[in-house]
């Protein structure tokens, strides 16, 4: 249940705490003194949009804080686990804070979080409903929402869900597929005949026209590597006075000397191991030299070959040999496939009619279980409807069929007349405001066995009715919240009378400014407030009589 509600520094409110507790919660309170600006605040912690405008002293934050007991609330807590969202078994506390720029931040447990992960929280610890949400039941995504809560058909749904979802991976694979295979047939002898050209080129290795390339630069090159080869031969063995001469003569003289030398300096051996070292240097480029002969046929044939590589590769707008033979081997593989096409196609489209099956196979048990939620729904909806001023009530509801879809293959029609002999029709044009009120109320009675949402707020819903049909929507509010936490804003002193605990919202004034603040109403003030509400006058005698009538007739 909502435990607490903490707002600081938000519109006209400076701080106010509230501590709620488990069955009927009831706040009442003037037009404009404040209980819209608390729901505001409420909305806020289901990601509802910041407003800088909010913000009451620009100087600093604004803060609202619910917290929330959620004892043995299973599947809240493995929401949150699987979502990475900090977890307490005994108290989820939420809060939103609004800097005076509009800048907002989120919190689960004092964890910063998205704004996406409060709101998916924040809508399993409480559902807000207010007046204009009454539109949701003429909405057919609502209704059908109704049947399947009714129903159970959560666990049903997704099962189903993730067949469609198979089914509707099948078909596109077997839809792209099929279209491929159409373009490729419709391609295909220009496909050959690309295929023929690559293959005409003869590509085997992927780096044939660097190689190439790196060979053509030597060949068109060779008088001048031919010279510099010549230089180093010159400068180690063949010139005159080469570096093999010299040091063959140095290592003699060397060996001449050799008592005047000092013995660990092995002067003479280092001699040799340089002239060995320069003699296989000498005859590695002497052979390199000789490797180098000027052949213009070899030239011409490398020219040749490049220019047909660069001319595919022009054509194909591609900068490599690697790149020619992919596409050679992708273009082959197309064509290979068309050999197999109908196989593959036929195997495509066997695995998306299975899928297709098993999804109407759930889709079919979703009907099944509707159209037996809805006979049951409408018979309970008439008979708990009927004693809230309705009493021709006539409710029909349709389950249809649909295209198949991840709700399976439903559409949901209600349908209402509210007069004796009037056909029903749907409930936007059948209904007042005050009706569709009545009904709204009557399906969250409903429902409110088999919700597992800790709380739910009633903001006014019972606009628009008076008299013994406020006091029976007031009686049905505290049979909801036998189930769950009820938390009803009402201006009406029958329905306020039923709770049990009772809040006033009022403005006050200071020297500086007017702020809204929230009281606790002692048995005495519920009294005041009651004989207010019924005559505008918390000393009316009467009132207070009526007030007191109206407490002592409570359910317990």
């Amino acid at each position: 249940m909502l435990e607490s509600l903490n707002i600081s520094n938000y519109a006209l409110i400076d701080k106010v705490e509230i501590e709620f507790h488990p069955g009927l919660n009831i706040i009442t309170g003037e037009t404009g003194a404040g209980k819209s600006i608390m729901l505001g605040a409420l909305n806020l912690l289901l990601g509802g949009r910041a407003d800088s405008k909010a913000v009451r002293h620009a100087d600093t934050k604004s803060v609202i804080e619910a917290s929330f007991t959620v004892d043995d609330y299973q599947s809240l807590k493995q929401f949150c686990l699987d979502n990475d969202i900090e977890w307490d078994d005994e108290r989820c506390i939420l809060r939103r804070e609004i800097s005076p720029t509009g800048r907002s931040r989120a919190f689960i447990n004092d964890s910063p979080v998205p704004l996406s992960k409060l709101e998916a929280v924040g809508c399993r610890l409480i559902d807000i409903h207010s007046q204009h949400q009454n539109q949701l039941l003429a909405r057919e995504d609502f209704q059908l929402q109704v049947i399947d809560s009714l129903a159970g058909n959560s666990e049903l749904l997704g099962v189903h869900a993730a067949r469609f979802e198979s089914f509707r991976r099948a078909l596109h694979t077997y839809k792209v597929t099929k279209a491929r295979f159409k373009k490729t047939r419709d391609d295909e002898e220009y496909t050959r005949y690309q295929l023929d050209q690559l293959n005409d080129l003869r590509l085997g290795d992927p780096n044939e026209q660097t190689e190439l390339e790196q060979r053509r630069e030597v060949l068109e090159n060779l008088t001048v590597i031919k010279s510099e080869l010549n230089t180093v031969l010159d400068s180690l063995f063949s010139g005159g006075h080469n570096a093999l001469d010299l040091i063959a003569t140095a290592q003699a003289s060397c060996e001449e000397l050799a008592s005047l030398l000092p013995p660990d300096e092995q002067i003479v051996k280092r001699l040799e191991a340089a002239y060995i070292d320069l003699k296989d240097v000498a005859e590695t480029v002497s052979a390199v030299d000789s490797s180098l002969m000027a052949d213009p046929a070899e030239l011409e044939d490398i020219e040749r070959r490049l220019s047909d590589i660069y001319a595919m590769e022009q054509r194909h707008k591609v900068d490599s040999t690697a790149e020619l033979i992919e596409l050679r081997n992708k273009l082959a593989t197309r064509l290979d496939a068309l050999d197999g096409a109908d196989e593959t196609l036929a195997s495509l489209e066997k695995e998306a009619r299975r899928a297709r099956d098993l999804a109407k196979e759930s889709a079919a048990e979703l009907t099944a279980s509707r159209i037996k939620a809805a006979e049951a729904l409408a018979a309970e909806l008439v008979e708990k409807a009927r004693p809230l001023g309705m009493k021709n009530l006539v409710c029909e509801i349709a389950v249809q069929p649909a295209d198949l879809s991840a709700r399976g293959a439903d559409s949901v029609n209600m349908r209402f007349a509210f007069n004796k002999n009037q056909t029903p029709i749907p409930v936007s044009g059948a209904a007042s405001g005050g009706e569709i009120s009545r009904l709204m109320l009557t399906l969250k009675s409903i429902i409110a066995q088999r919700m597992e949402l800790p709380a739910i707020i009633f903001d006014e819903v019972d606009t628009g009715v008076s008299g013994d049909v406020a006091l029976r929507m007031g009686r049905m509010m505290a049979d909801i919240s036998r189930s769950l936490q009820v938390i009803a804003i009402t201006h009406l002193p029958q329905v306020a009378a039923m709770g049990a605990h009772h809040y006033k919202v009022y403005k006050t004034d200071t020297d500086l400014s007017t702020y809204t603040a929230v009281e606790a109403l002692s048995p005495e003030r519920r009294i005041n407030e009651l004989a207010l509400m019924l005559s505008g006058n918390p000393d009316d005698e009467a009132a207070r009589g009526v007030a007191c009538a109206l407490l002592n007739n409570t359910p317990s």
